[in-house]
């Protein structure tokens, strides 16, 4: 596959996939990720009518986004103590439910899971930082049971954190779903120079563009692609060196006619370079 056919957007997995599938196929593509934040109603039965569906509309299923249960504020004040597998309050919940995410990823045919992963502290000896390390290595333990690996969803911690973790997981079946908008808004790093860091290890890519901060609590703002500061005509050739040749997902978080309108604007942008 080449340009537009590597170009994918973010579905919603519901019992009638059919709908989501006409929403890849309206605005011109053929690829998506699709996504559940309640993997517990995500019965085995509706991820294979989703896989079968999907193959009889010429979708390709790219990666399954897995939430979880609990409080999540994207910010930087309460997002540190309610994102992903770092809140000890949650951790063992999510991470039943984060291996409940791999079944499904693996029902859809698809070979990967991704999630935020959250705040990872940078002391590697915070009791936090270890017990994400320790249920990553249980999450990590049951996708390699299915053949799977799981992406690190990028945003709240900086590259070289992330690139650490997959290390001291060490499972050999961890990557990166690189978010380039995510590293700008949560002020973390510039996705170009961070592909230095953790280049090796991006299995898929988020076609969304953002800012900087402005303010010291709240995140940046998420814009058009072509309007932030994620610069995809250096970023994507330089994945490619580092070795990356899968696609991009497009996502635009917001609704209505002008997030159609922004989704077709980041496919012009993005086949070339493809």
């Amino acid at each position: 596959m080449t340009g537009i056919d590597k170009i994918g957007v973010i579905a919603p997995l519901t019992d009638n996939p059919t709908q989501a599938f006409s929403h890849v196929r309206e605005v011109g593509l053929k690829c998506c990720q699709l996504v559940s934040w309640e993997p517990a109603k995500i019965s085995q039965a509706i991820a294979e009518n989703a896989r079968q569906i999907a193959s009889e509309m010429g979708i390709i299923i790219t990666h399954f986004w897995c939430g979880y249960s609990g409080p999540v504020a994207w910010n930087y004040t309460e997002g540190p103590a309610t994102i992903g597998l770092v809140p000890p309050e949650t951790r063992e919940l999510r991470t039943q439910e984060l291996m409940r995410g791999a079944e499904i990823a693996s029902w859809l045919g698809t070979s990967d899971v991704i999630t935020h992963v959250g705040f990872l502290p940078i002391d590697p000896k915070d009791e936090n930082y270890r017990g994400a390390v320790e249920a990553l290595k249980i999450i990590t333990g049951k996708c390699a049971e299915l053949n799977l690996h799981f992406d690190f969803e990028t945003g709240q911690e900086t590259p070289m954190v992330l690139r650490r973790c997959i290390e001291d997981v060490g499972t050999g079946n961890l990557g990166v779903n690189l978010d380039p908008a995510n590293l700008l808004m949560y002020g973390m790093a510039n996705p170009v120079d961070a592909v230095d860091l953790i280049g090796a290890f991006v299995r898929g890519v988020h076609g969304k563009d953002g800012d900087y901060p402005t303010s010291s609590y709240d995140l940046g703002c998420e814009t058009a692609m072509g309007e932030g500061k994620v610069n995809f005509p250096v970023l994507m050739p330089k994945l490619r060196k580092a070795g990356y040749s899968g696609g991009v997902t497009i996502e635009r978080e917001i609704s209505g006619p002008k997030q159609i309108e922004d989704i077709q604007r980041a496919i012009n942008i993005l086949a070339p370079l493809l």
